[in-house]
């Protein structure tokens, strides 16, 4: 345990703040991201949501340096200069589950959760002792404990993803950032591990950032929704507020209606395309 760290009971690190401002990233010269801003707040999950290339994946990606972005700042808890850490430090603070990580052959599931603990072992084989109960606490948290010694290649496409779930936890971060988590997940899957994220930042005060492509989702899990549209915020605050039928609508180029579930209370969205409205019109009394 790091000095004057704040755990949960169940010995997880609590959560860190990471605001990200004047955002902007390119490729090839060209702007992608422009001038974006986001705030990751300890117990919140801040859902980006967008279409297909508005620059949701880039901005979580370029706030974890994983993507160089030309222009950004990036502060954690307020003092910390995010840039100016090394690499190694500052994955203590920001964990990134990445799409499509590879089945590892020859691997067991500890092997990979273990995986996690890179930043606090040393160049020259330096132990990590903190590291055991880490991996157990990860292997534990993600529901993969009972599985632990079997091999990774043997795993389902949904129980693989939690093992890299908890090589992130194990990674030992106040932030957690998943870029598309669900992806590729059947139905199971994706409502199990939206809970467990869930979990993370109410019960262990986890600050929590995904991109999701289902807006019943992101509706269903965040606290804060984060909308982006060629590559610019349009919109960031409550599910409610953020994901109406007029702002969906405009955003998404498609006809987009949200009510209210009668049995649940959540938010619902459903988008109408040609056949929809065909179908309206011959149920529809004359």
């Amino acid at each position: 345990m790091r000095a004057g760290e704040e755990r949960s009971a169940a010995g997880v690190p609590r959560g860190h703040e990471l605001s990200a401002t004047g955002v902007t990233v390119a490729y090839e010269d060209v702007d992608v991201v422009h001038d974006a801003a986001l705030t990751l707040r300890p117990g919140e999950v801040t859902v980006l949501v967008g279409p297909n290339g508005s620059g949701k994946s880039t901005l979580l990606r370029t706030i974890s340096r994983l993507q160089k972005p030309r222009t950004a700042t990036l502060v954690i808890d307020g003092h910390t200069d995010g840039l100016a850490l090394s690499l190694r430090d500052f994955s203590r603070h920001v964990a990134l589950l990445t799409q499509g990580r590879p089945t590892p052959g020859g691997l067991t599931v500890r092997d990979v959760v273990e995986f996690g603990r890179y930043p606090y072992r040393g160049r020259w084989g330096k132990t990590d002792p903190d590291g055991r109960a880490a991996v157990d606490r990860a292997l534990a948290l993600t529901g993969v404990a009972g599985f632990a010694d079997r091999g990774a290649e043997h795993l389902s496409g949904g129980q693989l993803q939690r093992v890299w779930l908890a090589s992130c936890l194990a990674q030992e971060t106040g932030v957690l950032l998943l870029d598309e988590p669900t992806t590729y997940l059947d139905l199971r899957y994706q409502v199990e591990l939206l809970d467990l994220v869930r979990d993370l930042a109410d019960d262990h005060g986890i600050a929590v950032g995904a991109v999701l492509h289902d807006l019943d989702q992101a509706a269903a899990v965040a606290d804060r929704v984060v909308l982006l549209h060629s590559g610019r915020v349009v919109a960031d605050g409550s599910p409610r507020d953020v994901l109406t039928g007029e702002r969906l609508t405009d955003t998404y180029g498609i006809r987009i209606e949200v009510d209210t579930d009668p049995l649940t209370g959540r938010l619902r969205t459903r988008a109408i395309g040609r056949h929809h409205t065909r179908s309206e019109r011959l149920t529809t009394p004359s």
